[in-house]
């Protein structure tokens, strides 16, 4: 509709262009860049042995190309390679730290789950024996998502970068604020080595404040680049000696106005594209001057914003309401166009029209900028895995200087809260179109009731509603509302409503009277999942012109006589009902729908039905979705939906056609006509025995086929050679009976047969024996060298093979295998429970041939490209290649940056790969040794090694003598590790090279007993420890019950994060060092029966000295280390001078401690408490002036909760469920209770009697065992 080419987002700057345009302006800015970004990159790798975070500031002022700038560093290749965690994010002025946090783990896909921790680990326990994960790395990935679920924004951030070489972009950074800064910065302190922070800003001081080297100042662009910019702006794909003479000796004079700025000469150059003669050209220079210290470039913005015809201005200026940085939807927003009445009328143009040749024109003068195709709906399939898809919605962004120049031509007219300022309530009075992205928005708006009705025409509520907008029925004059709650909706009073938003909601149905709203045009009820029916009235919405109703999967039917909806444009889903009070499909006849539509419940349609409705004529339909859903039907009326799809003719120019459950055993005669398709979709066809010539369509990109039990061949028919000649993606899942890439008469050419797939993807198809066959061909590459060899896919970036059982073998060919095959271009790799599959192919001879014809034979690489392989459950797999490497032909992974095996028993050795980083070998039947990994693990930033049951004494003193000094590893995992801890003298000079760690965890070692004093000495830098399943472990020290020796003190000094988890027989946590941030005691059964922490007034703690010490009074005086795992004990320090104060101690978590009765002196920097599962806990008691969460639940014994003055002053969140003996609330939990976030209380409380839930989804309340963690790697 935009006429954008779909296609996966690329990262865009507000230089590149999307026309065709000769010179493209991002190689300008990268060649006019490139001294700064080399100095930056440079500067950056140079860090790499820093313990410290490093900040480099680039500053300059608004327009220079600081984000551009930015860009090209974060995607410079050096870069890349260099860090293994690349994140951005766009401060702006909103410099909150938890929210900024938040934004950092969301926007760079480290997503966490909506489920509470406990149900992930259930969910993972009942999946993990079917997906054949190893107990403890399902249990390690669990227990990962469930801190990152339970905890605040700022601990996910830290989880997320934890222990990894991390680039963090902070881009467009205004706070000076330098208490926020440093708070944000001790999350952010605990990356690998050599991390560091790229920070770009307009103010110096914020560069003086966060930086912690010289800042890069930019200076303005050359003139001879903003010269060239303006230029290609200004006269576009002219020739020079097609530019008028007179006005190119402007444009020196031009290039001055801009003073530097590469932004204002692509505004003023798009002003320029549009004047034509010498007068108009000098209109622009006479104007005032632009660009002094005082106004820097914001007037040669609005120059260019002034220039637009008046509509086109306030259109542009409508984006103001929007905050920074915010994708807008196009769509969307020339509806809200539509709604305030800024699209002018034209005779003979719809307003759709009318609002797209705006929206075109403001992006082609650089207006909008991040222009890129998104879906209406993500769509999974039966593998649960994002696909995919054809896409026609298109989604922009506003650099936030064109966002300034919005701003200041709106004033007040226009405003975004997305936090509580204190000038909301001004904001809310003089505003007439608001954006709202707070919680409870209602609160806010009907406390401005008591300052009168504000009159606004704009309403965006992006926040969660939870109780009646009384305002609504006050905003008699709005014209487009978005909240998330319809049941407060007052129809009456919105007379002039034009656009409403419900998407997402939990409504049912609408209110019945919303038929009065005759100026609706739009109307948004998507993925309203409980949405039941439409109102019965909908035919008098006569100016209803878009209505948007996919994903209601409770919707059954349409309301009568849908088609007097004439003016209707948009229906992205019909369900065909039963009801006699239902639309027919019929009655879509004479509405000229365009864009997406799915059909939906199509076996309660006939043939003559859908003909009628003549889809045939509907040529501005992109998207079509064709769906039965009654399975019995299915199996009944096969001649019925052969008739049905055959009837469904759509016209030949759609884009992407989708086709689920149809119960056809053919294709309609129409599928090969469809020349325009770009995606095709077919899923859950039972019948379906063949495919028509898919290879035929021209432009087929996509080709999505699940679930199709009868289908044994991709390719059948036809009589021409099988190329697939613009396929890029291409996914094959569930097949039972698909065995073949083609049938016996289709015609086989010389050429690949998919020459451009870049993605494929196919599980349980168990038939599947082969990839189809390969074919030779020349590899071009720099220097006039080109490169021969045999490839199937040689443009395929990402496989995925999984559940093959009977794929054995890399071709479909036989007698071909000895001469090999290469992947040129494969990145990722993933093969999952193939049980036939016993190697990796066999790489082809790479023969290098140079101008002169001479050819080289190099050595053999199946994977020449490959950057990440992981190899799970293969029990048959047992070498490298199909064949031993002679001579010269070694297998080998020169890129290979990732490897991970998981349950591949047969392997013994590991391959030849110069670049891997990151290892990790799982099973505990697996063969490749510690002896055999040992070559790898200098060079490695992460290590997850099980152990092998062969591997001996020996195999310490044989890695000892290959290590001598310090290594880079960050992260290591070890399981079954009884070895590095045994009393031989070389286990201990192994982790003496272990210096580095900061994140270790060790799980199913019998060999730790005691507290390992003598290796945790030297972890100096270890910063999260987890102890997991080590069922001897006592936690005492080697000289149990005496004093600490000297320097004890001093072991693990940066630790922040401790879990002793399901450790039977676990009684004592010594010497505790001050630094540790969370504590996590975790199924420690009847063993542990007091925490009680320090205090803070005893000066000797505060030093650091003391040691936590086992009360020994229950214990026996000199029991073996057996009698010591079963002896009851207590985490008690019965005297202050014994104990050490923990001063940044910020979470504990108890679960399932079921001999805890006590927790006391809780410090009062603790933030987040959880105990769960410990019945027998009676007392709790700590000055809890900065907890902020509090989730006590199964705590049947406990009869009171601490209090006092300050106590919970900072409590947003209180869970309490299954305290039967608390029976009521300290007067200061009381005060708090109508001013937290989030209260879930289960009981009756005195003064406060209820079961209350707020929040409509609350989560379960603490986290759960690791053991119930599900690992899919």
């Amino acid at each position: 509709m935009f006429k954008f080419k779909p296609g996966p987002p690329e990262p865009t700057n507000y230089l590149r262009q999307r026309n065709s345009d000769i010179i493209d302006p991002t190689n300008i800015v990268s060649r006019s860049r490139d001294d700064e970004k080399k100095d930056v990159v440079d500067r950056l790798l140079a860090q790499a042995s820093s313990p410290d975070l490093t900040v480099l500031p680039i500053v300059g002022m608004g327009g220079l190309g600081k984000t551009t700038l930015g860009q090209l560093i974060y995607n410079d290749p050096k870069i890349r390679k260099h860090f293994e965690l690349w994140l951005w994010v766009c401060v702006s002025d909103n410099f909150d730290v938890d929210s900024l946090a938040d934004r950092i783990v969301k926007e760079n896909g480290c997503k966490t789950s909506g489920s509470s921790a406990p149900e992930k680990l259930q969910n993972a326990v009942s999946g993990c024996e079917a997906s054949g994960s190893s107990a403890p790395e399902t249990f390690q990935n669990a227990v990962s998502g469930c801190e990152a679920s339970g905890s605040s924004a700022l601990e996910k951030l830290q989880n997320a970068v934890s222990g990894k070489r991390y680039l963090l972009v902070l881009d467009d950074v205004w706070s000076r604020d330098e208490h926020k800064w440093e708070r944000l910065k001790s999350y952010l302190q605990h990356g690998g080595r050599g991390s560091s922070l790229l920070i770009t800003t307009r103010d110096f001081k914020v560069a003086q404040l966060m930086g912690t080297t010289e800042a890069n100042n930019l200076k303005s662009l050359d003139e001879i680049y903003i010269k060239e910019i303006i230029e290609t702006k200004a006269f576009g794909s002219k020739q020079v000696e097609q530019r008028p003479r007179e006005l190119v000796e402007m444009v020196g004079n031009i290039v001055k106005r801009c003073s530097g700025s590469p932004l204002a000469a692509t505004a003023l150059g798009s002003v320029l594209r549009t004047k034509t003669s010498k007068q108009e050209w000098e209109g622009i220079l006479n104007r005032r001057m632009i660009c002094d210290e005082e106004n820097g470039i914001l007037p040669v913005l609005k120059l260019s914003y002034n220039c637009l015809p008046s509509y086109m201005r306030q259109c542009f200026a409508f984006c103001a309401m929007f905050p920074q940085d915010y994708e807008i939807d196009v769509q969307s927003l020339i509806h809200l166009w539509m709604a305030n009445g800024f699209i002018p009328e034209q005779p003979g143009l719809c307003p759709e029209t009318i609002g797209e040749r705006i929206f075109n024109e403001l992006k082609s003068r650089s207006f909008f900028q991040d222009l890129k195709s998104v879906p209406f709906d993500k769509r999974f399939s039966v593998e649960e895995m994002n696909m995919d898809m054809y896409c026609s919605r298109i989604t922009c962004k506003i650099h936030d200087l064109m966002h300034d120049v919005a701003e200041s031509a709106m004033g007040k007219e226009c405003a975004a809260i997305t936090t509580r300022p204190s000038q909301s309530e001004d904001a809310l009075h003089s505003t007439r179109h608001l954006y709202l992205s707070v919680n409870r928005p209602e609160n806010l708006l009907n406390a401005s009731l008591e300052k009168g009705s504000p009159a606004f025409q704009t309403l965006i509520c992006d926040g969660c509603v939870k109780e009646d907008m009384k305002i609504l029925s006050k905003y008699n004059s709005i014209r487009a509302l978005k909240i998330n709650q319809g049941s407060f909706l007052r129809p009456k009073y919105l007379h002039h409503l034009r656009y409403l938003d419900l998407s997402g909601s939990d409504i049912e149905a609408l209110p019945e009277d919303i038929s009065i709203l005759y100026h609706l045009q739009t109307l948004n009820l998507s993925d309203c999942c409980d949405l039941q029916r439409l109102p019965k009235e909908l035919k008098y919405l006569t100016s209803l012109r878009h209505l948007y109703t996919h994903n209601c999967p409770e919707l059954k039917s349409m309301p009568a006589e849908l088609g007097h909806l004439t003016c209707l444009q948009t229906l992205t889903c019909f369900v065909v009902g039963t009801d006699t009070g239902c639309s027919n499909v019929r009655e879509l006849q004479n509405l000229d729908l365009g864009g997406r539509l799915e059909l939906r419940q199509l076996e309660n349609v006939a043939r003559a039905d859908v003909e009628a409705a003549g889809f045939g004529n509907k040529k501005k339909l992109t998207e079509l979705k064709l769906v039965w859903i009654d399975n019995d039907q299915q199996e009944q009326n096969n001649n019925i939906h052969e008739e049905v799809v055959e009837g469904l003719k759509p016209h030949d120019g759609l884009k992407a056609l989708r086709i689920y459950s149809c119960g056809s055993n053919t294709f309609p005669s129409w599928m090969n006509m469809l020349n325009g398709m770009v995606e095709f979709t077919l899923s859950s066809c039972q019948k379906l025995e063949k495919l028509p010539a898919l290879w035929q369509l021209p432009v087929l990109e996509i080709l999505h086929l699940e679930a199709l039990p009868s289908l044994h061949c991709l390719c059948s028919g036809g009589t021409t050679p099988i190329t697939f000649q613009k396929l890029k993606v291409l996914t094959l899942f569930h097949m039972e009976k698909f065995e073949a890439w083609w049938d016996t008469d289709v015609v086989q050419g010389e050429e690949p047969i998919f020459p451009k797939v870049e993605e494929l993807d196919i599980r349980r198809c168990g038939g599947l024996t082969a990839l189809p066959k390969a074919a030779p061909l020349i590899t071009k590459s720099s220097g006039g060298v080109d490169t021969k060899c045999r490839s199937t896919f040689p443009e395929l970036r990402k496989m995925m093979l999984m559940y093959l059982n009977m794929f054995d073998k890399w071709e479909a060919v036989e007698g071909t295998l000895e001469e090999g095959l290469t992947f040129p271009r494969l990145e990722e790799l993933y093969i999952r429970d193939c049980a036939s599959l016993s190697a990796l192919p066999k790489g082809s001879l790479l023969v290098k041939q140079s101008f002169g014809g001479a050819g080289t034979v190099c050595p053999r690489s199946a994977f020449p490209a490959l950057r990440e392989l992981d190899l799970l459950d293969l029990s048959a797999l047992e070498r490298w290649g199909a064949a031993e490497g002679t001579l010269g032909e070694e297998v080998t992974f020169p890129l290979l940056e990732k490897l991970n095996i998981r349950d591949c028993p047969k392997l013994t050795d590991l391959p030849e790969a110069p670049k891997l980083s990151v290892l990790a070998i799982k099973g505990r039947g697996q063969q490749i040794s510690l002896q055999t990994a040992s070559r790898y693990i200098p060079s490695l930033s992460m290590l997850r090694l099980d152990v092998s049951p062969d591997d001996a004494d020996t195999t310490l003193l044989h890695v000892k003598q290959k290590w001598n000094h310090e290594l880079p590893l960050a992260t290591m995992r070890l399981g079954w590790c009884d070895l590095l801890f045994s009393s031989h003298s070389n286990a201990l000079a192994l982790w003496a090279c272990f210096a580095r760690l900061v994140d270790l965890t060790i799980w199913n070692c019998d060999a730790l007993v005691y507290w390992p004093e003598n290796v945790f000495q030297v972890l100096v830098s270890l910063r999260k420890l987890w102890i997991f399943r080590c069922s001897k472990l006592t936690g005492r020290t080697q000289a149990s019950g005496e004093q600490s020796a000297p320097g004890r003190d001093g072991l693990l000094p940066h630790l922040e994060v401790l879990t002793i988890d399901d450790c039977k027989s676990f009684v004592e946590v010594p010497n505790l060092p001050a630094s540790l941030k969370k504590l996590h005691i975790e199924r420690c059964n009847d063993n542990l029966e007091s925490i009680v922490f320090g205090l803070q007034e005893d000066t000797r703690l505060a030093k650091g000295e003391g040691v936590v010490q086992l009360d020994t009074s229950s214990s026996i005086p000199g029991s073996s280390s057996r009698e010591a795992t079963t002896s009851t004990a207590v985490l008690k320090l019965p005297s202050a001078a014994n104990l050490r104060f923990l001063p940044c101690l910020e979470s504990l978590t108890t679960w399932r401690c079921n001999g805890l009765s006590e927790v006391a002196n809780l410090p009062p920097s603790i933030k987040t408490l959880n105990i769960n599962g410990c019945g027998n806990l009676r007392s709790l008691s700590g000055e809890l002036r900065s907890l902020e969460e509090l989730n006590l639940s199964g705590c049947k014994s406990l009869v009171s909760l601490p209090d006092g003055p300050q106590a919970y002053s900072s409590l947003r969140v209180l869970r309490i469920e299954g305290c039967d003996g608390v029976k009521s609330l300290p007067s200061s939990l009381q005060s708090r209770l109508d001013c937290l976030e989030q209260k879930y209380l289960y009981g009756r409380y005195e003064g406060w009697s209820m079961r209350r839930l707020v929040n409509k989804a609350a989560t379960r309340l603490f986290p759960c065992s690791r053991d119930e963690e599900s690992d899919s790697d």
